[in-house]
């Protein structure tokens, strides 16, 4: 069964190796998270070295069905974000064998 890493525990396990407190290190964390969304609203790509890149786009209004009365729609435009590993990781996760 997978595990979810929350939040917290990212706080507890980063608070191991800094001399702040859990607090101090919640703030930190948090201001991250903070700087990645607003650097994904303002439609910028967000790298982070040997992990990967988030980018934001918008997707265009599309065509769509409602399923209880087969009725066509239109689905307004939304803006998504998707995650590119970066190649080292990725050859990280899958080593050759």
């Amino acid at each position: 069964m997978k595990k979810t890493l929350t939040k917290a525990e990212l706080v507890e396990n980063i608070a191991q190796y800094t001399p702040f407190s859990f607090k101090q290190n919640k703030d930190i964390v948090e201001h991250i998270i903070k700087l990645i969304k607003q650097g994904l609203k303002e439609n910028n790509e967000v790298l982070i070295s040997g992990f990967g890149k988030f980018e934001s786009y918008s997707k265009n209004p599309r065509k769509g069905r409602n399923p209880q009365t087969n009725e066509t729609i239109i689905l307004p435009g939304r803006k998504v974000v998707v995650f590119r590993i970066s190649k080292k990781f990725k050859q990280a996760l899958n080593p050759k064998k």
